[in-house]
C-alpha cells in the first residue's frame, strides 16, 4: 500500500500584519479565479477552450496593468494554485462529474489560499509563509508524523473569524489493520443515529437541537441590525457563525469517533445507499436529517475503510430492508414510519424495525462479497459497492 497523504489541520493566531497579508491574499485569489473563469466562459461562448497555461499567461499580463497591479503585491503561489483549481473544476465539468464552475463571492465563498513548497518554509516545527517575516503562531494540538515534510499548506478563515492551517504530508503510520472475521450492518436513523445488526443502538446527540435556543436568539439579534457593512451587524453575524461552528465541531467529533471505532472493529461494513440531498427536500424532516449528517458519516467511513484495508458495501436504496423479515424472508406490504416494532405474518417473529433493517442490510451486503451477485458501480461516491436493486413496489425507510 502506498503511503497515505494526510492533511493535519491546526488553528493559529496571526499577528495584525499577518492577518492583513492573508486577507489581501484571499481577495487576490478570489479576483484571479473570477477573472480566469470569466475569460474561459467567454471563450466557451465562442466555442473555444482555454487551458491552465493560457490563464497563467493572462495572470502575468493582468499584473502589469495599472488596474490590477496589486496582484503582484501578494505571493504568486496561491494565485497559480487557484488557476489549477479552476482547471480541475472544468475537468470535472467536462467529465460530467460536476456542474459548471461558479464565481467566488466575497461574502459567501470560503476564504482560503493554498501554498506549495516554493511558497512556505517549514523548519524545526515553525511554518513561515511567503511575504511574511515571522512564523505563524500555530496551536499544535497533535503531533505531525515523525520527519514529516508538508507538500502543501492551505490557510483558511471560517465565517466565525477563526484561522486554520492545513498541512498535507505523508503519514506512514496509516497501514492496513489485521484482517478479522467480523461484519456489521448499519442502519441510520433519527431517533437513534445508528442501529447495528448486533442489536446495539447509538443515540443521536442532536447537536443542533441542544443549541437551537441560543442560535435563535442570535439570529433574531442579527435580523434587527441594519443591512450593510456596519460593525454591529458584523459582530452579530460572527456570533451566529460561532454557534454554527460549535455545532459543526461537536458533530464532526462524534462522527470521527464512531467511524474510527466501526472500522477498527469490523472487516466488512454494510450501509444503505441513501439520497440525502432528496431527503432534505422534505421540510418536515430536513432539519433533523441535516443534523444527523448521514452523508458525512458515509464519507468518513469510506475513506477510513480504504486507509485500513476494510470494505464498505452500499446496498441499493430500493432494497426493502425495513419490510423484510430477517428470520424467514417474508415481505410485508406496508411499513409506515410510525411502526417501530412489528411481528412477521409468516413466522411470528417479533422485530425491532431498525435492528431488523440492519440485519437485512448485512445479509444483502454479505451476498455481494460471497457470490458477487447484484453488484453495480456507484453513481456518485467512489469506494464502495452497491447491491443490485431488488423487486419491490416502492422504497420504504
Amino acid at each position: 500500500m502506498a503511503c497515505v497523504k494526510r492533511a493535519f489541520k491546526y488553528r493559529f493566531f496571526p499577528t495584525d500584519a499577518q492577518a492583513a497579508e492573508l486577507s489581501r491574499t484571499f481577495g487576490c485569489v478570489r479576483k484571479v479565479y473570477n477573472l480566469a473563469l470569466a475569460a474561459r466562459t467567454e471563450a466557451w461562448a465562442r466555442q473555444e477552450r482555454v487551458n491552465y497555461n493560457q490563464t497563467s499567461a493572462m495572470l502575468t499580463v493582468w499584473k502589469k496593468t495599472e488596474e490590477l497591479a496589486y496582484l503582484a503585491e501578494v505571493s504568486s503561489v496561491p494565485l497559480q494554485q487557484c488557476l489549477r483549481h479552476l482547471q480541475a473544476a472544468f475537468t470535472n465539468f467536462f467529465g460530467k462529474r460536476a456542474k459548471y464552475p461558479r464565481f467566488k463571492s466575497r461574502k459567501r465563498s470560503r476564504k482560503s489560499a493554498e501554498y506549495t513548497t516554493s511558497g512556505f518554509r517549514f523548519r524545526e516545527g515553525e511554518l513561515t509563509l511567503a511575504k511574511m517575516s515571522e512564523p505563524l503562531d500555530i496551536v499544535w494540538s497533535r503531533p505531525l508524523p515523525a520527519g514529516a515534510r508538508p507538500s502543501t499548506v492551505t490557510v483558511s478563515q471560517d465565517s466565525a473569524g477563526r484561522w486554520f492551517v492545513s498541512l498535507l504530508c505523508d503519514d506512514p503510520s496509516v497501514q492496513p489493520l489485521p484482517a478479522i472475521d467480523k461484519a456489521v450492518g448499519i442502519d441510520v436513523g433519527l431517533n437513534h443515529l445508528l442501529t447495528l445488526s448486533t442489536g446495539e443502538k447509538i443515540a443521536n446527540p442532536r447537536h443542533e437541537r441542544r443549541d437551537r435556543a441560543r442560535l435563535a436568539r442570535a439570529q433574531r439579534a442579527l435580523a434587527k441590525k441594519a443591512k450593510g457593512d456596519g460593525a454591529n451587524r458584523a459582530k452579530a453575524r460572527r456570533k451566529v457563525a460561532k454557534i454554527h461552528a460549535r455545532i459543526t465541531d461537536r458533530r464532526r467529533d462524534t462522527l470521527h469517533k464512531l467511524t474510527t471505532r466501526l472500522v477498527r472493529e469490523n472487516q466488512t461494513l454494510v450501509i444503505e445507499d441513501l439520497t440525502v440531498r432528496n431527503m432534505v427536500k422534505n421540510h418536515t424532516l430536513a432539519r433533523a436529517v441535516s443534523d444527523a449528517s448521514w452523508s458525512e458519516f458515509r464519507s468518513l467511513l469510506e475513506y477510513k475503510a480504504a486507509w485500513y484495508g476494510r470494505e464498505v458495501i452500499a446496498v441499493d436504496r430500493f432494497f426493502p430492508s425495513s419490510r423484510l423479515c430477517s428470520h424467514c424472508g417474508t415481505l410485508q406490504e406496508r411499513m409506515p414510519l410510525s411502526v417501530r416494532t412489528w411481528t412477521c405474518d409468516g413466522c411470528g417473529t417479533a422485530h425491532d424495525r431498525d435492528v431488523n433493517a440492519a440485519k437485512n442490510l448485512l445479509a444483502a451486503g454479505l451476498a455481494v462479497t460471497v457470490c458477487g451477485a447484484g453488484v453495480r458501480p456507484q453513481r456518485s461516491t467512489p469506494g464502495g459497492q452497491s447491491a443490485m436493486k431488488q423487486n419491490s413496489p416502492r422504497r420504504e425507510p
